[in-house]
C-alpha cells in the first residue's frame, strides 16, 4: 500500500528579517544598558559620535548582552547567505558573480564572530583580531550584498528592487569613502568623527538585509518539508 507523501512549507523571510533586526536591537540594546549602568554618556551616536558600537558592548551587563547576542546573529548570517544563494538560484538570477555571495557572507559573519569574542579584551592580538574583524565584516558584507543588487537588477522581474538596492549600496559606498577623504585631508576632524561613521554604515548594511527580507516574502520563497 502506497502512502502518498504530503509536503510542508515554511516561509523564511523571517529569518532575513531576523538576520537584519538581531545585530540592530542588539547594539542598539547594549548602548541603552551602557548608558543605564554609568559607562556611556547619554548622546545620539549617528552624529554626535561619542561612542562607538564596541564600547557599547564592552563592559558591564552590556558586554554579556552583545557576546549573547552577536554570536548567534553571526551564524544566523552564515544561514541568510547561503540561503540567498538558493534564492537566487531558484529565480534563474543572471549572471555567475552572485554565486559567491554565500562564501564571502561566510567569512564575513566568521570575521564578525572573532570580533566579537575579542571584545573586551586587552592585549594586541585582540586588538588586530577587533580590527580584522570589523574590516572583514563591512567590506565582504557590501560585497555580497552589491552582487545581489546588481543580480536582481538584470532580473527582469526584480530590475525596480535591483536598481533600489544598487542604490542603497551607493549610499554606503559613499559614507565609506567619504570616511576615506576625511582620514586623508582632515584626520583631527575625523577622528572626532569616526564613530559616527561606524553606526551609519552598520545601519544602512542592516537595512539592505531588511529589504531583502521584504523581497523574500514578495517571492514567496520557502523551505520544503517533506512527510510520509
Amino acid at each position: 500500500m502506497n502512502i502518498a507523501t504530503r509536503s510542508r512549507s515554511i516561509p523564511l523571510w523571517w529569518l532575513a528579517l531576523a538576520a537584519g533586526l538581531v545585530p540592530l536591537i542588539t547594539i542598539h540594546g547594549t548602548f541603552a544598558i551602557s548608558i543605564f549602568e554609568g559607562y556611556v554618556s547619554w548622546c545620539v551616536p549617528y552624529w554626535e559620535s561619542c561612542t562607538s558600537i564596541s564600547r557599547t558592548g564592552r563592559y558591564g551587563t552590556a558586554y554579556f548582552v552583545f557576546k549573547g547576542a552577536m554570536l548567534p546573529a553571526a551564524l544566523l548570517g552564515i544561514l541568510f547567505w547561503w540561503l540567498n544563494g538558493r534564492w537566487l538560484l531558484q529565480l534563474a538570477a543572471p549572471g555567475r558573480g552572485w554565486r559567491w555571495v554565500p562564501w564571502l557572507g561566510l567569512v564575513a559573519c566568521v570575521a564578525l564572530a572573532a570580533y566579537t569574542l575579542a571584545l573586551g579584551h586587552e592585549g594586541k592580538g585582540f586588538n588586530v583580531t577587533r580590527r580584522i574583524g570589523v574590516v572583514l565584516y563591512f567590506s565582504l558584507t557590501y560585497i555580497a550584498q552589491l552582487l545581489i543588487s546588481s543580480a536582481l537588477k538584470g532580473h527582469p522581474r526584480w530590475h525596480v528592487s535591483g536598481k533600489r538596492l544598487l542604490w542603497l549600496c551607493e549610499v554606503t559606498l559613499s559614507v565609506g569613502i567619504l570616511s576615506v577623504i576625511l582620514t586623508a585631508v582632515v584626520p583631527d576632524l575625523y577622528s572626532k568623527m569616526d564613530d559616527a561613521f561606524e553606526w551609519v554604515l552598520a545601519l544602512l548594511i542592516n537595512l539592505h538585509a531588511l529589504w531583502v527580507a521584504a523581497l523574500w516574502r514578495q517571492s514567496s520563497f520557502q523551505a520544503r518539508l517533506w512527510a510520509h
